[in-house]
């Protein structure tokens, strides 16, 4: 069963966005991110838009690979966590997708495994993120370990992972991208540094293959940044229906706990959408939300099906009306900002229950 909220996408937009990463990084390639069902855009969807404009497709795990061979893509794909065990490895080799590797026992599954033929890998190196990769000071040994593998096609591409991208100037960015230029100098194969923020901040991150994963969905990758300002375009613009309008006075509590109450008489209205849908249930009062006839803020707290909101301030507005809770005219990482969270959560997060629809064109 679907609901009345709608989720409608511009594949234009991605073509868009991506566009503004080619133009950001002339000389690097582009591995699309669509991980997390393209960052709750549809996978295959999002492949689709972008398949005759990008270089491949990283995705988290195999099974999205497979998801998009599966679908008849042919472009190159990376699966950025890797093989979890030999049968998934075997997988991977027979249908031609690239791994990372980032542990001791990917390296020793790689050459005890028998595979159908070798497989592509991206050799992960931890430069300061602390979390997947072998330390950066080992590239080296890691290298030469892949290099000796027969199930290994190819010099493998170099990666690593930038914790602070979003935030440029911060020292840490420096750091480890001299960490991993010292670790790597003198070794072969292409490079992979940048994300995001880090094509669109850090010229100097710009690598041998660039992975744009939140500016395709017209989303800023800065901490502090507005997406309309690197020319990004919203992909995504979630709606929900106005459904009721009422009056209450002074003193009056809106929601489940009462965590409200009106300071003026208040026109409030209830529009059908809730946490079951992905609008996050953390959210405070005074999020915007935006109507034809302007924004208005969020009050109470937010149910499983519908949220309510003050339209004092917006006379005109009537039972019917689309309220878009993000997208044009309402940037995802404003509402982020508000609700103290940040963009990739509200996107990942709309639900199954949510109807989609595609819509021509590019956002204004």
């Amino acid at each position: 069963m679907k609901r009345a909220a709608t989720a409608r996408l511009r594949p234009a937009a991605l073509v868009h966005n991506l566009g503004i990463a080619r133009r950001a990084a002339p000389r690097s390639r582009v591995m699309a991110v669509i991980k997390a069902e393209a960052y709750g855009h549809g996978l295959l969807r999002v492949a689709d838009a972008l398949a005759p404009h990008t270089d491949g497709f990283a995705v988290s795990c195999l099974e999205e690979a497979f998801a998009l061979r599966n679908a008849g893509h042919a472009l190159p794909l990376l699966a950025l966590q890797g093989f979890r065990d030999g049968h998934e490895l075997v997988h991977a080799a027979r249908q031609g997708i690239a791994v990372a590797v980032h542990d001791p026992v990917q390296l020793r599954l790689l050459e005890t495994t028998p595979l159908p033929r070798p497989v592509r890998v991206w050799l992960k190196l931890d430069s300061g993120m602390g979390r997947l990769g072998f330390p950066a000071e080992d590239a080296f040994v890691r290298l030469r370990a892949l290099q000796n593998c027969a199930n290994v096609a190819t010099s493998p591409v170099l990666m690593t992972h930038l914790a602070c991208a979003d935030e440029p100037g911060r020292a840490e960015n420096a750091a480890q991208l001299a960490r991993f230029e010292a670790a790597t100098r003198d070794l072969p194969g292409e490079r992979s540094l940048a994300n995001s923020a880090a094509i669109l901040g850090l010229p100097r991150a710009h690598g041998d293959w660039n992975r744009p994963g939140i500016l395709l969905y017209g989303a800023s990758p800065m901490a502090d940044g507005d997406a309309r300002r690197h020319g990004l375009q919203p992909v995504m613009t979630l709606q929900a229906p106005l459904v009721a309008v009422h009056d209450l006075a002074p003193g009056d509590a809106v929601g489940y706990g009462a965590t409200f109450r009106c300071r003026r008489p208040t026109r409030v209205g209830v529009v059908a959408i809730g946490y079951a849908d992905g609008y996050p249930r953390h959210v405070p009062s005074g999020v915007p939300v935006c109507l034809p006839q302007g924004r208005a803020p969020l009050i109470g707290r937010v149910s499983m099906d519908l949220i309510t909101i003050d339209l004092t301030d917006l006379p005109g507005a009537a039972v019917g009306d689309p309220v878009t809770l993000w997208g044009e005219g309402l940037p995802v990482e404003e509402v982020a900002r508000a609700a103290e969270t940040i963009s990739y959560d509200l996107l990942c997060a709309v639900a199954g229950r949510v109807r989609v629809e595609e819509v021509a064109g590019n956002a204004h």
